[in-house]
């Protein structure tokens, strides 16, 4: 088991490091409909956005909340819920944590945004980050095992996965995003105006 967690550690790692340079030359060639639509920002972020997974059900394995208890995204069904799994050690990961806070407390009354660390040493890493980085609404979820990770089926971090309000997939964007910028607020925007 531990040999199966260092290999996805490894290559996660890598897809995450990779980066800038190895993931533009990826996401360039895949604008079209059928590969995702690249989504690039003026910081230099790239992501791919993906709707081929829209209408399943939301991934059920389980991780560890704030306060140690285990929970599962089916848990947070009833209103839109956007998740994020990243790491403490993934550079995109750690510039889209800020613009996720802020469009968590801008939309907390229409979205819940969760941010589930796949940091192997759990808690013990991400209380800290936590700390230093004084989030107002994101949480300190943690899943030591990388379920979420496994589930989503992405290899890379960030990724983000917006469900609508009955728990079904809407689409998922693999790589960095703006989370402040005009396109994430118009793919937003459809989920939240049901929600």
């Amino acid at each position: 088991m531990r040999t199966v967690l260092f290999l996805v550690l490894l290559v996660s790692v890598s897809a995450c490091d990779r980066g800038s340079s190895e993931a533009e030359q990826e996401f360039a060639g895949n604008k079209s409909q059928e590969d995702g639509e690249t989504i690039e920002s003026s910081q230099g972020m790239v992501g791919k956005l993906d709707i081929s997974l829209r209408g399943t059900a939301m991934v059920d394995t389980p991780f560890q909340a704030p306060d140690g208890s285990t929970v599962r995204l089916s848990n947070f069904i009833g209103k839109p819920l956007l998740v994020n799994i990243w790491a403490t050690w993934c550079a995109p990961c750690i510039v889209e944590m800020p613009m996720l806070d802020t469009l968590a407390t801008r939309e907390k009354e229409r979205l819940k945004v969760l941010v589930v660390s796949q940091d192997i040493q759990g808690a013990e890493k991400v209380v800290p980050f936590f700390a230093r980085g004084d989030f107002q609404e994101l949480e300190p979820y943690v899943d030591p095992e990388n379920g979420l990770s496994f589930g989503f089926g992405s290899g890379l971090m960030p990724t983000t996965v917006l469900y609508d309000a009955q728990g079904k997939e809407v689409w998922r964007v693999i790589g960095a995003m703006d989370w402040d910028g005009a396109k994430a607020a118009t793919l937003l925007e459809e989920t939240l105006a049901e929600g």
